[in-house]
């Protein structure tokens, strides 16, 4: 039996998250906590919006779907997000004990794996889904940033 729920159309609901980001002149990255094939969060960078640093995707849905859950721990939780997460976000992943990590395109310099961040021990990564989409908006949004400059 097909599963209709699966990696990439969760991903695209984040990919979804991540054009109202671009549209906002945020960093294009959305992301998504899912459970029970339910998004429970939804969310995108807002660090130019709220002027805070730490208003990464990653770090809202994890606020989102905790307020939903009524409990700050994630175990039977996935999280899609398009863009490999950062050294906090990927710390903040650890303390929620998030079950399962997805991602898109990779962050060469500052993705937690190169930084060799630790995750939670149960926590399972997959990487690379729809990378070519979650990296196009990435570098659009950064091709249409020079331009204007």
């Amino acid at each position: 039996m097909i599963n209709p729920f699966d990696d990439v159309y969760f991903m695209k609901r984040a990919l979804q998250e991540a054009q109202m980001a671009f549209d906002k002149n945020e960093v294009p990255v959305g992301a998504v906590v899912v459970m029970n094939n339910q998004i429970i969060a939804r969310a995108h960078n807002l660090t130019e919006t709220l002027n805070d640093v730490t208003a990464h995707a990653e770090m809202q849905a994890f606020t989102a779907a905790a307020d939903f859950l009524g409990g700050k721990y994630l175990k039977e939780c996935t999280l899609y997000v398009t863009l490999e997460p950062c050294q906090m976000c990927a710390g903040a992943s650890y303390w929620t004990q998030i079950g399962k990590i997805v991602y898109g395109a990779s962050e060469e310099k500052r993705g937690f794996r190169n930084l060799n961040t630790t995750l939670h021990p149960k926590t399972k990564v997959v990487s690379g889904v729809l990378e070519n989409e979650c990296g196009d908006l990435l570098k659009r949004f950064f091709i249409e940033k020079r331009n204007l400059n």
